[in-house]
């Protein structure tokens, strides 16, 4: 059996009197697009951000590439961060920076090519999210929101990462911009063999991209399914959250004998 690329292992995660996670456990493994779900407050942003490295459980621990994501030396430790890619919800982009210094930012930080190939590299990623070459010399408060996360995504993929973690990729964009992105990410998926884990709320992105769904409820992950295994679970806060979907399938066969 393969090494999962991403592994957590009894975590525990409070601040001060709030529990937030109480001994989670989750696997993720290479090629999956794992969605992760849960209610508002249920610490989903938080994992992400353990994930990241930005902060750390009160115990338990982050495997990443069946190494513990926080071990080792600082060059052992920066080694494995270049290894996953993130996309942040807003973009998160340098406002004082264009287009490609944006995305040359990790490049540049950490000194893994000489200026010519960084230039060349930033042309190769516009490239990879659809932009133009034009595009590289604008500034963030130049593009639009669809431009701006297709940006963020390039500067994700800059240090050419197996793993790619992304949080709300498709909010504040509107349907047609979110099922471009949505078609975006799912062509890097398989052209790129990425592993990805992103944080949704957005069913129909959830429903298109996924091939595993994590529920986090009750201060675990609860399951971590399929999507038609996840939709047929026996838990208050899947039957709300995919209630739409279950209301669209029992309203279709009447539909159906209607016509």
């Amino acid at each position: 059996m393969s090494t999962p690329i991403v592994d957590l292992q009894g975590i525990v995660t409070r601040f001060g009197d709030l529990l937030v996670h109480d001994g989670l456990e989750l696997k993720v493994e290479r090629g999956d697009i794992v969605s992760l779900i849960g209610g508002s407050g249920s610490g989903k942003t938080t994992l992400l951000r353990h994930l990241i490295g930005l902060t750390a459980p009160v115990s338990g621990t982050v495997m990443m590439f069946g190494e513990p994501l926080l071990s080792g030396a600082q060059h052992e430790q920066r080694a494995r961060r270049r290894r996953f890619g993130v996309l942040f919800q807003q973009g998160a982009l340098f406002s004082a920076l264009n287009v490609s210094q944006n995305i040359a930012f990790p490049l540049r930080e950490l000194r893994v090519a000489s200026q010519a190939e960084i230039d060349a590299l930033v042309l190769r990623k516009l490239a990879m999210v659809e932009l133009e070459p034009a595009h590289a010399l604008l500034m963030p408060s130049e593009l639009s929101g669809g431009m701006i996360k297709r940006v963020a995504l390039a500067r994700a993929l800059a240090l050419e990462p197996e793993l790619l973690l992304l949080d709300e990729p498709t909010a504040g964009l509107d349907p047609d911009l979110s099922l471009s992105f949505v078609e975006l990410i799912r062509s890097l998926h398989r052209r790129l063999h990425l592993t990805i884990v992103l944080v949704t709320h957005d069913i129909d992105t959830l429903m298109a991209l996924s091939t595993k769904v994590a529920v986090l409820a009750d201060r675990k992950i609860v399951s971590c399914a399929p999507v038609e295994e996840t939709i047929a679970l026996d838990h208050p806060f899947v039957s709300r959250f995919f209630k739409a979907v279950i209301d669209r399938r029992r309203i279709a066969p009447v539909a159906g004998v209607q016509d």
